[in-house]
């Protein structure tokens, strides 16, 4: 199943000075770049990319359950410093296959 995954940082960026700055980018956010790198090559991140201008990622996952989605996104370290979104997503095939359905329902009332 496919999942829309949309994340943003919360607040302001937990450093007070240059050096604390530093630890924040090499212990947070280049390990968490490094993680969906690596998704993304290995096929469970299908596309996306930073947000142009804002403090946010926009992914979309393919995993088996909504729990398997769950345990990826708290694997990576901005984990707890992010506001997530996720939404499951239909495919396009199974969405037109409900539409004929419901066509065809009206039609013959």
């Amino acid at each position: 199943m496919k999942y829309l995954v949309t994340m943003e940082l919360i607040g302001a960026p937990p450093a007070a000075s240059a050096q604390e700055m530093a630890e924040h980018l090499e212990q947070k956010i280049i390990p968490t770049h490094d993680a969906l790198m690596k998704m993304e090559a290995d096929g469970t991140i299908l596309g996306g990319g930073d947000m142009s201008g804002r403090r946010g990622t926009v992914i979309i996952v393919e995993a088996a359950s909504n729990e398997d989605v769950t345990t990826m996104l708290m694997g990576l370290p901005m984990w707890a410093l992010m506001k997530v979104d996720v939404t499951p997503l239909d495919s396009f095939e199974a969405r037109q296959a409900r539409q004929h359905e419901l066509r065809d329902r009206l039609k013959q009332q």
